[in-house]
This record gives C-alpha cells, structure tokens and sequence, in this order.
C-alpha cells in the first residue's frame, strides 16, 4: 500500500494525505497501521538501491533484512511508531573498506538513532531551553516523553556554533558561586552572540583562547587586571577598551566612601537648650549630646564593629607574614573585596567610618514621633515600639531601648533634629543627572553642597567626569586627573591612580564608541539560564545551553 492509499484509508472520511501530515515518510512505503494506545506504522524503503556511506557507491545488492523500532513526533496526541524493514547491501567497491552496509532513508533515520529527525529536533529545542528535568515534565505533556537524561544527551550532542574571526570581543566574568568560584563569558560585540565561555578568570586560560582564535582587533573589558594582563599577551595588536559603565560604577563606588565620611558635616545644628539647673545647683545635662554619646557607644559596640575589627586585625597579621591578597582569602574564607578593603586599609577606623558617622538607622524617620511622645509621658519602650511599627518601623525593640536610655535618666527628650540625607541617596543624587532630579532632591542635594565644601567639590569633579564619559571627550580626560589630584578628595585619588594604571585603556573607553553593553546583557541571560539548573549542572552543559540557546 502506497502512502497516499493508506492515508486515504486511515482517514479517508476527512480527505487528510498521510504524506502532508507526516512529509519525512515520503521515501518509505506504509504497509500497514494500527491504533492500539500509539499509532504503530509498519514501513520499509521505497528506494530499490542504497549508498554506501564510506565510498559514496550505489549497490542494489541485498545482503539481508532487519527491523528498526523509530519514536516519532505525535499526531492527533497519540505517540507514533515506526516499525521500519531495513536492508543491509553488499559494497561493489572492492576497494572500500566496508563490506556491507545498511540503507538509510533521508528525513527519517541516521546511524543508531531511535528518533525521528523531527522527533529530535523537539526534544532538543526543549531541552534547550529548559534542561533536563523541566524539559522532561513538559515533554511528557506533550506526548514527547523522553527521561531528563536523554534530553540533556540531546544537548551534549549537538556540536558547538560555528565562530570565524571575532573583530571586537567583549569579555567579562560571572559567578559561579559568588565570592569563590568564577568563570569568563566572550562575546562578539558586533553582534551581541557568545562565542564561548571559560571555566575561570585568569589571564593564562584568557590569553591561550587569544593564540587559538586570531584576528581580534579590539576587546573591551572590565577594570580586572586578569584581563588586562592576559588581552595583552594573547593578542598584543589588540586595542584594549575599558568599559565606561564599570568606570562610572568605580566611580559611585569612591563617591559613596567621600560622602559616608563627610554626612556628618549635614547635621542640622540642635537648638540651643535653655539652661537649666539640678536640686544642687549645677548645669542639667546636655540631653542632645548623650542621646549622641550613646549612638556613638553603640555603635562602637554594635557586633558588626567588633566583627570588622578582629578581621582587621586578622588580614594584617596575615599580611605582616608576607602572604597576598589571594592567598588570605583562602586562609580566611572571605570574598576577595573584603580582603582587599581590609588589605589596603591604614587603620581599622577608616573601615568604621560609615559605621560611625555615615550609617543611617531605621529609626531617624521615626526619631521626631518617638520624641514627642515620650515627652508626653509615654516612657514604656515596648508601647513606643508597637506605635512605631504601625508607622512603618522595621527595626527592632533593642534599638530603641539603647536611643531613649539618656531620656530616661534625665527625665525628658531634647527636640528632634532632622537626621541628613541618607549617605546612599546623597551618592546617588550626585552621580544623577540634573535633568533627572526632582526638585526636592535638587534642593537637598544643593543645602549639601554649601554645607560642605568638600561634598561641593565632589560633585563638581563627577559632573565633569560624567560629562566626560558622555560625550566620549577622551582628550580631557588627564586635564581631570590633574584637577582631582590638586584637590582634597582621598578617595578620588585613589580612583584617580587607578585609571593612570589602566590610562590607555580607559582613554580608548571614553574615545571610542565600543562598550561591555552586549556583555553584560549575555551575562544576564547566562545567570537565568544557570539558576534554571539549581546549580546541579557542570559547566560543559552550561556552555552548550549559553552558546546554542537562541
């Protein structure tokens, strides 16, 4: 029976041409069918000679006949079955090496395979996009039924994209594991598609994919070191461009450390109390300072205080017996930042600073409220802490038992002194454009500016900076440099040393209009992709679903 007669008599009341609904059996000639919990197709070539696939030869010699069981795509939602007659033809080449061989049909089978190529297709584009054990449950509600193992079989099957030469590389890294275990992802900035990904960040395994895939022209990168080190041993003609969005992040970074050291400096002045004098005729207390000499204590004694000194103490012990910052952060187990903030800090005090002077408390919004009522008498803390928490208060009963002990010894609260701004919000006003700054914050921003001379340079020097970057004005970048070094800003000359190590990759970042931006929207999509497989898969997995995943 031909394919258009069995399909006439399969389905012969709809008109449905079976060649229509399932093109790939077009080679083979359907005998026979039946519908008992799968459609089981029974079928054999229609072709009378076969190929032999070493020496290209056609024969029409058979040797012998064998059955082959292919799962195919569903139709009508029922599972279908091939039961295929395969023939085995002797070569007539007597020079190949291959004595027999077996026929294959075109669209339908290929050596061991039990699917169909359009049965194969679906289970590899679900396992691409979901992986083994998703992929496996949608599979089944589809009638694809297929283990988790097999689909991700499917993936490590395919082989990699094909990749020429890659004129501008964007290179970055991503986490593993945060803080402990990173890997490197390249991208063909042209484009915006992954040309591969590495198991570290080093500069050695950087350097060796240069040597192995020549003709890149320009790389863009981070401020990483690793990068830098291995661009220019891998592919010294190369030029180097360091990503403006990490400069600017860099930036926010020493802007954020200048404005937690100078908050203290918008403190609104207390008004002044009236004097006042004790049973024994001497001076009351100054009840605004010992509300402040107690934050001060508390903080000191606060266990992230305690906890930032021991570490302190810890990382430059380790450094006093000459060991770097890798191999403490082994020794200690913390991230490589922390390592370094602690490394290269002169005393432990400096790490403190926004402990002290520049973090906030959950309680400064609420700190007018809480004053005027225990100035009417409401003394009892666990009262004030569930009248605070229905105003939106998150922090805890603790921390308002410490603020009005001072009160409580004195018998009142002093008047409530609006706190600054937040050290994070003032960082961010600075580094915002103007234009996208409402006008509350444009006037708060401008009382910190002429309260401090130091936050007013500050933001001078970023909107130059900013104004720099944004108009790729590379030319002014050392007459900057010159100007921040001329000023009092620690901070900005250690960002300001940093880009003189990196000078000629950071004036090709704000010259020339290449960017990290594809990169990091590849590292985006890296990091759904990974978190999908609950970190169980290995990165051979990864590195496939990355490269091949549309």
């Amino acid at each position: 029976m031909s394919v258009s007669q069995f399909s006439g008599c399969l389905s012969c009341q709809h008109e449905i041409s079976l060649e229509r609904l399932l093109p790939h059996l077009s080679g083979v000639v359907v005998e026979t069918a039946e519908l008992a919990g799968s459609l089981c197709l029974w079928a054999r070539a229609d072709a009378g000679q076969a190929v032999c696939p070493r020496c290209g030869q056609a024969s029409g010699r058979v040797h012998s006949t064998y059955g082959r069981r292919l799962a195919d795509a569903p139709v009508g939602g029922q599972p279908v079955v091939i039961r295929l007659a395969v023939r085995r033809f002797f070569c007539g080449n007597p020079d190949c090496a291959a004595v027999t061989f077996a026929e294959q049909v075109e669209g339908l089978t290929s050596r061991h395979a039990r699917r169909t190529p359009p049965l194969a297709r679906m289970l590899t584009g679900i396992a691409l996009a979901l992986a083994g054990r998703a992929g496996s449950r949608l599979a089944a509600l589809l009638d694809l039924a297929a283990a988790r193992s097999s689909m991700l079989r499917l993936v490590m099957a395919l082989p990699d994209p094909e990749t020429g030469p890659v004129k501008v590389l964007g290179v970055d890294d991503f986490a593993f594991r945060r803080g402990r275990d990173y890997g490197t992802v390249l991208v063909n900035a042209e484009t915006g598609d992954p040309v591969d990904l590495l198991r570290d960040r080093e500069a050695d395994t950087l350097a060796g994919w240069l040597r192995e895939h020549p003709g890149t022209e320009v790389i863009c990168r981070d401020r990483a070191s690793a990068y830098a080190d291995g661009a220019r041993r891998g592919a010294p003609q190369a030029v180097q461009v360091a990503d403006r969005w990490h400069l600017y992040h860099n930036l926010a970074g020493h802007v954020e450390k200048t404005v937690a050291r100078h908050r203290g400096c918008l403190e609104e002045p207390a008004p002044e109390p009236e004097p006042e004098e004790t049973a024994g005729g001497q001076a009351a207390p100054d009840l605004q300072q010992a509300a402040a000499a107690a934050a001060a204590r508390r903080a000191e004694e606060s266990a992230l205080a305690v906890r930032t000194r021991q570490r302190y103490e810890q990382v430059q012990a380790l450094r006093a017996q000459g060991m770097g910052i890798k191999p403490i952060m082994r020794e200690t187990g913390l991230a490589k930042e922390t390592v370094r903030r602690f490394y290269r800090a002169a005393t432990a005090g400096e790490l403190l600073a926004k402990v002290r002077d520049g973090r906030p408390s959950l309680l400064d919004d609420c700190k007018p409220y809480l004053h005027q009522r225990w100035n009417e008498g409401c003394t009892n803390v666990r009262q004030l802490h569930a009248e605070l928490r229905e105003r939106g208060y998150k922090g805890s009963y603790g921390t308002i038992r410490d603020y009005v002990l001072p009160f409580r010894e004195s018998g009142a609260a002093p008047p409530a002194v609006p706190g600054p701004p937040k050290a994070r919000d003032l960082a961010s006003w600075i580094l915002t454009d103007p234009g996208n700054l409402d006008d509350g914050e444009k006037e708060k921003l401008a009382q910190a500016r002429e309260r401090c001379p130091h936050l007013d340079a500050l933001a001078g020097h970023v909107t130059e900076f900013a104004k720099i970057l944004t108009g790729l004005h590379g030319d002014r970048l050392d007459d900057w440099i010159t100007a921040v070094e001329a000023g009092d800003q620690p901070d900005l000359h250690s960002f300001a040393r940093g880009i003189k190590r990196d000078h000629q990759a950071v004036l090709n970042g704000l010259t020339m209009p290449w960017s990290s931006g594809v990169v990091e929207g590849n590292v985006n999509r890296l990091k759904m992709i990974k978190r999908q497989m609950y970190g169980r898969a290995t990165f051979e997995l990864l590195r496939k679903r990355v490269l091949l995943t549309p």
